[in-house]
């Protein structure tokens, strides 16, 4: 009797055993993922952070471009029409086609300014995916 007795002591205290090693498993498990967490809404919030810098630095680019444009646009108008009145019409309509490429040249200015943002912010964003990924994998 002595014998079964001890099986049955052991196989009772290997249960045990195992169900505490399950435990604190599960634990760590949960430990590494809450911190798993953590860290990518650290990433997320720093990439929504660097996005908006980077929208923010194109609007005022834009905005910079578009006042440049203004005041460039209002000069030649001024001189188109003083030619106008002087009676020099093809003058005035050379300044007017001299603005028009002056606004399409602005136009593309900022066309490209806004594209080099995008593929910034593109990088940056792909970055944090992949240090994202590398945290990931390590849990």
């Amino acid at each position: 009797m002595d014998s079964r007795k001890l099986i049955y002591t052991t196989a009772v205290l290997l249960l045990l055993y195992g169900t505490a090693f399950a435990d604190t498993g599960d634990r760590i498990e949960e430990r590494l993922d809450n911190r798993g967490d953590r860290i990518e809404t650290r990433l997320d919030n720093k990439g929504d952070r660097i996005d908006q810098r980077l929208d923010n630095k194109g609007d005022r680019i834009d905005q910079r471009l578009d006042n440049k444009g203004d005041r460039i646009d209002a000069r030649l108008d001024r001189k188109s029409e003083r030619a106008a009145d002087a009676g020099r019409d093809r003058l005035s309509e050379r300044l007017d086609r001299k603005g028009d490429r002056i606004d399409g040249k602005l136009d593309r200015k900022g066309d490209r300014i806004d594209r080099k943002l995008d593929r910034k912010g593109a990088r940056v964003d792909r970055k944090l995916d992949r240090k994202g990924n590398r945290i990931n994998r390590r849990r």
